[in-house]
């Protein structure tokens, strides 16, 4: 897969990016390095390779599940603008 100009302009005007015109090729260049690069990792294979969540084969400390705070939702919900029935109410955003 390749990129070129036209491309770079699509997206910079989807992403709502301006890029400069002297720098459409570098980025163009820039781009196809990187799907370049995507292209010879997907070709090589993995299948004998295990999968793993962290290359440091390293496990996360957990803290304790303890409350630490008290409950406040009631102090909270008697100085919001619109509250009910323990929920706050906003104004429709979407129609």
């Amino acid at each position: 897969m390749s990129v070129e100009r036209s491309d770079i302009e699509k997206i910079a005007t989807l992403a709502r990016i301006r890029i400069d015109e002297k720098e459409v090729p570098e980025v163009v260049n820039r781009l196809n390095d990187i799907l370049g690069m995507v292209d010879k990792m997907q070709s090589i294979d993995t299948s004998g390779v295990e999968p793993m969540a962290n290359p440091l084969d390293a496990s996360q400390r957990l803290r304790a599940d303890t409350v630490s705070e008290n409950n406040q939702r009631d102090r909270f919900q008697d100085i919001a603008p619109n509250a009910e029935n323990g929920l706050y109410l906003v104004p429709k955003v979407i129609e």
